[in-house]
């Protein structure tokens, strides 16, 4: 029961980052996956799927209420795409606990320019 709630709760909130920010999700979803025995790659793609899932309805959403820009969106879609499949690349050749502390290196940078943009 503990586990289901702690689960909706941080849903929740990875939605409403997600939703919010653009992004964020992961932040949120990835730390839980690994603490449910997940290891770092298998959190990190399962995240994925779970932003993916949060990020249409978010865009079917601003969609409806006129602030969504197709002409912007897809400028970045097709380097996105390969951005992605050199991802997915190097993703299998790398070790996870790297990998772990390239995603904590990425979400201390982000917080920490944030911060410094919120004060400057």
């Amino acid at each position: 029961m503990k586990k289901t709630f702690l689960f909706a709760a941080a849903g929740f909130f990875a939605g409403f980052l997600n939703g919010l920010f653009g992004s964020g999700g992961g932040i949120i979803a990835v730390p839980l996956l690994g603490k449910n025995g997940l290891s770092q790659k298998e959190s990190q793609a399962t995240a994925l799927f779970v932003t993916v899932c949060l990020s249409a309805v978010s865009v079917f959403l601003y969609y409806k209420s006129g602030v969504f820009s197709f002409d912007d969106a897809f400028g970045f879609i097709p380097m996105g795409i390969l951005g992605a499949v050199f991802a997915a690349v190097f993703f299998k050749k790398i070790k996870s606990e790297t990998l772990r502390k390239i995603f904590g290196g990425f979400v201390l940078f982000s917080g920490g320019k944030m911060l410094l943009e919120m004060i400057l």
